[in-house]
C-alpha cells in the first residue's frame, strides 16, 4: 500500500500507476482508477481517482 500525502516524494508519486492500492492515511483508501496531473506554475497538482469515487488531491 502506497501513503500519499504532502510529505510524500515526488518521486513516489510518479510511480503511482493504475491498480495500486492507496491510502490518504486518514480516511480514504482503494485502488487507483486514473490518475490525472496539472501544472499551475506555483504546484504541481496529483489527483488520484480511485474506484471506491473517492479522489485523493495531492499538491507539491
Amino acid at each position: 500500500m502506497i501513503r500519499l500525502n504532502s510529505e510524500t516524494p515526488s518521486e513516489v508519486l510518479q510511480e503511482v500507476k493504475k491498480g495500486d492500492l492507496v491510502t490518504d492515511t486518514f480516511s480514504k483508501t482503494g485502488l487507483v482508477e486514473s490518475i490525472e496531473t496539472s501544472d499551475d506554475g506555483l504546484y504541481r497538482i496529483y489527483t488520484f481517482h480511485l474506484v471506491t469515487g473517492r479522489t485523493i488531491v495531492i499538491k507539491r
